[in-house]
């Protein structure tokens, strides 16, 4: 927690308590030590403190009042180690003027003006002790009065319990210590192997070396078990490297076949093509179906181009059924005015390619409705008949099953009857009832 240097600080103001006041050797404890280094050197004093026979007398007076004082500018029972105070005023194997001495100094926190006791030095204090002049009161009571707390029992930490002192004692030296001598003679919880050499020297290597973690069990856990390791998990390791040129053949490739196409599309959906042109469309697409992909109609632009050139409506719709947008081009097909070129491309694609049931089924029942609706009664006859010669292609190629819609087919003859074409629907649907 401190490195040698600040530990040999610490040693020397315990050193002064014979010839300099307390209260002096706090405020140069203040100087020397900043206040991010007070915890640290107020826990090598507590790790100091807690053996008797380390430190001699006056020294142990020092460290108690450098625990109080470090942290006089706060509430005493915000310092972190008044419980430390606390144990050692009621430490009745302690000396009777070492337990007076740290009373006071708890004493001087709610009085302020009792600090006269620290302007003599720790030497004079003990001479001047006088046994009869203090009362040692019980444990509740301090803790009460400094820590606002009652522990009915000694806290006690699992991890703290079951750990050990990064300093432990040697077995192979005598406890027994001479606290008057100047010499180190190995107190309990102190390796002491270090020869005969100078007490502070030895202390301030001990607490540089010291740290709060203490010898701790270890939780052992075992590693756990890899996962097997597939074939070519750790290809990424050496990563093939020998890439191979591919040429783009459509690099530079002629695209003025493309652009002609495009063209001939946008010239379709404004109004009909001569027989050259539409003959140049069907033949580029067959040769290069993709180009569909390219021509510049949309789903939006279906209808124009059904009703002024339905033969390259047909061709184009044929080229995109395996287009995924193919659903939206026929849901606008089903969906637009019914005409005579309209009916002519459902009747062709359903001879070349196979068209969904449903679109079919909503296909003849928007034909029926277009006829229902016309009120101009040579357009409705001439509409009935264009519907009733596709119903019977679609029937008799057996490309709708006409029990499906054979109620809503039958009550169209029944409506039209006076129309041939519709009459002799209604006859065909009752050969196959």
């Amino acid at each position: 927690m401190l490195g040698f240097e600040d530990s040999g600080k610490l040693m020397n103001l315990l050193k002064a308590g014979e010839e300099r006041t307390v209260e002096e050797i706090v405020a140069d404890f203040d100087s020397n030590f900043p206040r991010r280094l007070h915890f640290y050197a107020c826990s090598a004093l507590d790790y100091l403190t807690s053996e008797e026979k380390v430190l001699i007398p006056n020294q142990r007076l020092i460290a108690f009042a450098v625990l109080h004082q470090a942290y006089a500018s706060q509430q005493l029972s915000s310092n972190p180690f008044v419980t430390k105070l606390i144990d050692a005023a009621c430490d009745e194997e302690a000396e009777k003027y070492e337990r007076a001495f740290i009373l006071q100094l708890l004493a001087s926190s709610n009085t302020p003006n009792s600090k006269e006791f620290l302007k003599q030095s720790a030497a004079d204090y003990m001479k001047n002790y006088d046994p009869s002049s203090h009362s040692f009161p019980q444990r509740e009571i301090l803790e009460q009065q400094y820590c606002g707390v009652v522990h009915p029992e000694p806290f006690k930490c699992l991890f703290k319990d079951n750990a050990v002192k990064n300093v432990i004692p040697d077995p192979d030296v005598p406890r027994g210590c001479n606290s008057n001598s100047l010499e180190f003679d190995a107190p309990p919880g102190v390796i002491s192997k270090l020869g005969s050499g100078n007490r502070d020297e030895t202390l301030a290597g001990l607490l540089s070396g010291l740290s709060l973690e203490g010898l701790s069990p270890q939780w052992i856990r075992p590693f756990p078990p890899r996962l097997p390791v597939m074939e070519g998990e750790l290809s990424w390791l050496n990563p093939d490297t020998n890439h191979e040129l591919i040429w783009d053949y459509g690099m530079c490739a002629d695209t003025s076949r493309g652009a002609a196409v495009r063209d001939l599309i946008a010239k379709a959906l404004k109004g009909p093509l001569v027989p050259v042109q539409q003959e140049q469309v069907l033949v580029e697409l067959a040769n290069d179906p993709k180009l569909v992909y390219h021509c510049g109609l949309t789903p939006k632009k279906l209808p124009e181009l059904v009703e002024n050139n339905p033969m390259i409506a047909v061709e184009v719709l044929i080229k995109l059924v395996n287009s995924p947008e193919i659903s939206e081009y026929f849901t606008v097909l089903v969906n637009m005015e019914m005409s005579l070129h309209s009916m002519e491309v459902v009747n062709r694609l359903t001879t070349t390619i196979e068209l969904p049931t449903e679109f079919l089924h909503t296909y003849i029942s928007n034909c029926i409705s277009a006829c229902q609706g016309i009120k101009d009664r040579y357009m409705q006859n001439r509409l009935v008949r264009l519907v009733c010669v596709f119903l019977q292609s679609l029937i008799r190629n057996k490309i709708i099953n006409v029990h499906d819609i054979f109620i809503e087919v039958q009550a169209f003859c029944i409506e039209f009857s006076r129309i041939r074409e519709a009459a002799g629907l209604f006859r065909l649907l009752k050969t196959l009832e």
